[in-house]
């Protein structure tokens, strides 16, 4: 949901002007300073993403219970290390290197796709493609009137998604 697999994107969508912009917080993420950039008045950069990210959607009860889990430094460090993973700026563990070649590779199974139409985080049109690299019986849907926190934003559509995909006769 909300991020689009890796062999469906293309290099030039993927470090467009627009796509780099978006994605400026995975590079501040990769400083030794991002835990107090972040972390800085109250975690006030969180609230600025989830605006960027869903533009238009009251996130203040959701933002609420992400800061709590965010002010614990070991916390923070934690989220902050799923980025400085994905970039590869951390040290990789030859005992995973199979399963960490996986991820570069399009789930084998049929997959839902969901990504929200005004998606600030990833850009719509890095969904482009994605059908044609899943497995026979997969499914990409734009939900319309969402950003980047579908699930949150309009759960009544991504919770029927979800349980017509996952009900639906083979």
């Amino acid at each position: 949901m909300a991020a689009a697999v890796p062999p469906a994107l293309s290099m030039e969508a993927l470090f467009s002007y627009d796509q780099v912009r978006r994605s400026f917080y995975m590079f501040v993420f990769q400083w030794p300073l991002a835990e107090m950039i972040v972390g800085a008045d109250d975690l006030r950069f969180i609230d600025r993403l989830w605006a960027d990210w869903s533009p238009g959607y009251e996130a203040t009860e959701d933002l609420a219970h992400v800061k709590d889990c965010l002010r614990d430094p070991s916390n923070l460090s934690a989220a902050l290390g799923y980025y400085r993973a994905t970039l590869g700026a951390l040290p990789q563990d030859p005992a995973l290197a199979d399963l960490q070649a996986a991820t570069g590779a399009p789930p084998p199974q049929p997959t839902l796709y969901l990504h929200g139409a005004d998606d600030g985080c990833m850009a719509v049109s890095l969904a482009d493609g994605t059908a044609e690299q899943l497995a026979p019986g997969s499914r990409v849907e734009i939900v319309p009137g969402t950003g980047h926190f579908l699930h949150l934003e309009r759960p009544d559509v991504v919770n029927r998604a979800i349980v017509d995909f996952v009900t639906a006769p083979d």
